[in-house]
């Protein structure tokens, strides 16, 4: 193994670790009305997205560590290792940690449109991504898998996207006045954001992927939403 691929590797790790440890330090060492809910200490976090918060930059990306209960970081986790391990069986780490960010970024800035006064937690974003490159992968490589497995994997994935985007939908339109509602902006975004940079990564994971002008246009249609963002947050956001 050389010393790029054990980096890699270890960041991945690392990555799973940080959710871990940042939700077991806000369930366990500060004080919580509810454990499995965790709402007031995650709001209070230096890692949360908060609108009000905006110009920490870095909120854009670390709410991804922050989850909002048990059954939120258990099922973003469950979701990371089923979609990410074989991807990244297939694609290395690094290419698959960049539609996972990607979809992060994509589904922060995309709540601060769409919900500008509501704070963000949890990976979503990223899931969402790695759910859109999986689905990419699948219709990039069929030729090349057999038939009904092929099928059978794109069931599955519409099947989960449904489904969660239904209960997403629920808590977002129908959540109690005193739950915590959930940002579908940011699934939607992140699964979009997976769809386009995971079809450039992965179509061309034998090839020099910087010479494939798929991926520049993948790039500069992030880029031109990106910025698009940033220019609302700074001028025409409700938050402001």
């Amino acid at each position: 193994m050389t010393t790029s691929q054990w980096s890699i590797k270890t960041l991945i790790k690392m990555k799973y670790i940080g959710q871990l440890a940042v939700f077991i330090y806000y369930a366990v060492w500060k004080p919580q009305k509810q454990w499995i809910t965790l709402d007031t200490g995650i709001l209070e976090s230096p890692l949360t997205y908060c609108p009000e918060r905006r110009e920490e930059a870095w909120r854009f990306i670390s709410y991804m560590l922050v989850h909002a209960g048990v059954q939120h970081i258990v099922g973003n986790l469950f979701m990371q290792i089923v979609l990410g391990i074989p991807l990244e069986m297939v694609h290395k780490g690094l290419r698959v940690g960049l539609v996972y960010l990607a979809g992060v970024l994509a589904g922060s800035l995309a709540s601060s449109i769409f919900d500008p006064l509501k704070s963000l937690v949890g990976a979503s974003g990223g899931v969402y991504a790695l759910m859109g490159g999986y689905f990419m992968n699948v219709i990039v490589n069929f030729r090349e898998m057999i038939p009904a497995l092929g099928i059978f994997r794109l069931l599955v994935i519409i099947l989960i996207v449904v489904t969660d985007m239904g209960f997403a939908l629920y808590r977002r339109f129908f959540v109690p006045a005193n739950g915590s509602p959930v940002s579908f902006a940011a699934h939607i975004a992140g699964g979009f954001a997976g769809m386009s940079i995971g079809y450039t990564v992965f179509s061309c994971f034998d090839k020099t992927l910087l010479k494939d002008p798929r991926f520049w246009i993948a790039i500069a249609a992030y880029v031109a939403c990106l910025l698009f963002a940033v220019l609302f947050n700074i001028f025409l956001s409700p938050a402001n």
